[in-house]
């Protein structure tokens, strides 16, 4: 599965500008909301890799062996069966627009580690 960073296609416009992430692919679209001092389990998936824009922030990201402080406008791949996570350090609530390219199921979670148990 390829990076999408790579393929944003930037479009100039009188009015701005948009960003086009994916074109004719079969992918799902969320976005997420992390309450603050929150955050999501360790995880995996074994069907599908996920591109991460980070909308609000900072959000503390961790992709494989690496954790980072995303910003605002920061752009993140998930490499399928990378182990990764989202976590909320600030004090207001941070989204994240997510998407994520192959067979989609919330089934093909495999948690390392889950802070509510599941």
């Amino acid at each position: 599965m390829r990076d999408p960073r790579e393929e944003i296609f930037v479009q100039e416009r009188p009015w701005g500008q948009f960003e086009q992430f994916v074109s004719n692919e079969r992918v799902t679209v969320k976005i997420i909301t992390v309450q603050p001092g929150h955050r999501l389990s360790l995880q995996t998936h074994e069907h599908r890799g996920e591109f991460w824009q980070v909308l609000d922030g900072p959000i503390e990201v961790t992709v494989g062996e690496r954790t980072w402080s995303a910003q605002p406008g920061e752009k993140v791949w998930v490499p399928q069966g990378a182990v990764h996570r989202m976590a909320n350090r600030g004090d207001a609530p941070g989204r994240l627009l997510e998407v994520a390219f192959g067979d989609f199921d919330e089934a093909d979670i495999v948690r390392l580690e889950d802070d509510y148990a599941r």
